[in-house]
């Protein structure tokens, strides 16, 4: 006989960031509410967990990325090992591990409207058992790239290569680099986190790109953090008052970067120059795009231009003809000889964190629902998934969406609801839908390569995912939950049992 599934008021998708977040605010702000976080990892920390190659760092500051109830006190940019300890005091502090399940990775969510659940499928990852469990919500806090295997393109003669190659993010216990000619394919933050943390061991190291990206280089310490620490301010009021200065600043640089995008672009340019000079900052580090069509990545202490003027390091600006035995043919004509090369080139968008939905025995495609802000979805009731922010800290919007999920909660508490989902109003009849994102405004390669996958925006602020923290912080808390895009269902029992 098969046993009964659990039950639990809220489901968590997920124990990284965004998980352990939304379980740290349902206690606070919905303490009556059962919740259960399920991770198919063996511990908590997602990304911070999963990314093991050298030197693996946030690529923004904790002042920001961190939450805003627990305070940040090291470096602003800050390594995996720093960031999952920090991890694990909210855990701690908060008594949230009794709430987690690690190794339990969901195959199926199926929605009933006969009964007003979400239906679960789990396999334990350790013993091959399948567990079933019931909620009345699901809060996706999954991310929104595959752990498994990062994005790799195929190129001519990969085959052929007679060394190894290694995608960052399954980076191989086994890897001896040292003495080692390594070539890193990429431009990204990964790629310029991993250069300078692995040109000591290596005989040498070239950065292979198709073209520049935009960098910030700076000194990895906050000035304003470190006087009011001088001055004896509580760490607590320290976060606050740092926090807003950081993003005071963002949401200038931001708007500047779209006003003024030729200044803005000299003057990061002109910060990549003081480390390898004007010469190869124009030939390798200038990029093609006005800043922030791409998510820019803060380098402490310019540490990749370091290895780059020390001669560690070499960067080579030009395409990939095809693999060889001995390295890469690129299209100039030039070879690059290479005993590893490393793909740093991105990872592979992951829609719903895999998991075959469906709502009413029929499964669920994504891509025929529109969007309500990037948290809800037309057609799918009772969830909300948290997508963060591409130009601030994912965290930020994490924080913003776990107070409007609590506030719903609630909200359908009052009304009697135990179903809830968005819909299209009257007055949208006939919008134009557009892509989930706007690529002439930003355009990495994994949503280019993912766009299909994603829901539908609608020309209206209520039916976009923005990416507007400055504007959201405002318009989130101030959500109109009795507006018409938002259908509940059994608000009748309310008013009969009134």
């Amino acid at each position: 006989m098969t046993a009964s599934p659990e039950h639990f008021d809220v489901l968590i998708v997920g124990a990284g960031i965004s998980g352990v977040g939304g379980a740290y605010h349902l206690t606070q702000q919905c303490p009556d509410k059962t919740f259960l976080v399920l991770e198919a990892l063996d511990d908590f920390g997602g990304t911070w967990r999963t990314h093991t190659y050298p030197g693996i760092r946030s690529d923004s500051d904790l002042y920001t990325f961190g939450y805003r109830f627990k305070p940040w006190v090291g470096p602003p940019i800050a390594t995996a090992e720093a960031i999952l300890q920090y991890m694990g005091e909210v855990i701690e502090e908060n008594d949230l591990g009794r709430h987690i399940r690690y190794r339990h990775r969901i195959s199926q969510a199926a929605w009933s409207s006969a009964d007003n659940l979400w239906h679960i499928l789990a396999e334990r990852t350790d013993t091959g058992e399948v567990r079933r469990f019931t909620a009345n919500f699901l809060w996706m806090c999954q991310g929104y790239y595959r752990q498994s295997k990062g994005y790799t393109p195929e190129w001519p003669g990969m085959g052929d290569f007679k060394g190894r190659i290694v995608h960052p993010q399954t980076w191989p216990d086994d890897l001896d680099l040292k003495g080692k000619r390594a070539v890193i394919i990429g431009s990204g933050a990964t790629a310029a986190t991993l250069l300078p943390n692995i040109a000591d061991d290596c005989a040498h190291v070239t950065l292979l790109q198709r073209s520049p990206t935009y960098f910030i280089p700076g000194r990895n310490a906050n000035e304003l953090a470190d006087t009011l620490r001088e001055l004896k301010i509580d760490e607590t009021w320290i976060h606050e008052i740092v926090r807003r200065k950081i993003l005071l600043d963002q949401d200038v640089f931001t708007r500047r970067a779209i006003e003024e995008p030729e200044t803005v672009k000299q003057e990061l340019l002109a910060g990549v120059s003081e480390f390898v000079g004007p010469e190869v900052t124009e030939k390798h580090f200038t990029p093609s795009y006005r800043p922030w069509r791409q998510r820019i990545a803060f380098v402490p202490d310019g540490d990749i231009f370091q290895s780059v003027r020390d001669g560690k390091a070499s960067v080579v600006t030009d395409e990939i003809e095809r693999f060889t035995e001995t390295g890469l043919q690129l299209k100039s004509g030039e070879r690059l000889d290479a005993d590893v090369i490393i793909t740093a080139t991105g990872f592979n968008l992951n829609v719903l964190g895999d998991i075959a939905f469906s709502i009413d025995g029929k499964a669920l495609t994504f891509n025929d629902t529109v969007t309500y802000r990037g948290m809800m979805f037309t057609g799918v009731p009772n969830l909300v998934w948290v997508f963060g922010y591409f130009r601030a800290s994912w965290t930020l919007r994490a924080d913003l969406v776990s107070d409007f999920v609590c506030r719903l909660l609630q909200h359908m508490d009052e009304k009697g609801a135990r179903k809830v989902s968005v819909a299209l109003r009257p007055e949208d009849e006939g919008m134009a839908l557009s892509p989930w994102i706007d690529p002439e405004n930003f355009n990495p390669g994994y949503l280019m390569r993912g766009m299909n996958l994603l829901p539908k925006s609608g020309d209206k602020p209520e039916w976009r995912h923005s990416q507007d923290y400055w504007r959201e912080k405002d318009e989130l808390p101030a959500i109109d939950l009795d507006d018409a895009a938002f259908v509940y269902e059994g608000q009748a029992a309310a008013v009969r049992a009134a």
